[in-house]
C-alpha cells in the first residue's frame, strides 16, 4: 500500500523532508510494525546509498531545483562508514517514540498507542514530528 510521508522537526519552517510517496505492507496493523518497517525502508536506503559508487559527483541544474525545493541541495554523500543493524534500529525508534522525542501522526490525528490496532488505507498521510532538544546549561 502506497501511503505519504513527511517528516518534521520543530522549529524549522520547512518540513526536513519534502511529502514524499512510501510503499508498506499490508500487514502494518499497529504503530510498532509501522516504526519498524519505516526503520527498515530507513536502513536500506542507506545501505543502498553506501553501495552506489559515484567517479564523478556532479548536479544537474534540475537536480538543483528538485533539491532546493526540499530544502537541501547536496551530493548525497555518505560519511559514516557503519550500516546500523536492523533490529537494533528498530529498538532505538520505538524506545524514542516512548521517550516522546517524536510524536506520529495518520490523517492528522496523533497515534499514541504502540500495539493498539492501526489502520492505514491506500494514500494515507503519515507525519512524524521530531522534537528539538534545548542544549544549554542552567547557572
Amino acid at each position: 500500500m502506497n501511503v505519504w510521508v513527511t517528516v518534521k522537526s520543530l522549529g524549522k519552517r520547512k518540513p526536513a523532508l519534502a511529502k514524499q510517496a512510501t510503499e508498506l505492507p499490508e500487514t502494518t496493523g499497529t504503530l510498532r510494525q509501522l516504526i519498524g518497517n519505516m526503520v527498515s525502508r530507513q536502513v536500506q536506503a542507506l545501505e543502498d546509498k553506501k553501495n552506489q559508487v559515484d567517479w564523478l559527483a556532479y548536479l544537474m541544474p534540475e537536480e538543483i531545483e528538485s533539491q532546493g525545493a526540499a530544502g537541501k541541495v547536496g551530493f548525497g554523500a555518505v560519511n559514516n562508514e557503519g550500516i546500523p543493524e536492523l533490529q537494533q534500529a528498530i529498538e532505538t525508534a520505538v524506545l524514542a517514540h516512548e521517550d516522546g522525542l517524536y510524536k506520529v501522526f495518520v490523517n492528522e490525528e496523533e497515534v499514541h498507542q504502540l500495539d493498539e490496532p492501526l489502520t492505514l488505507r491506500e494514500g494515507d498521510e503519515l507525519v512524524f514530528i521530531r522534537f528539538t532538544m534545548l542544549a544549554g546549561r542552567l547557572w
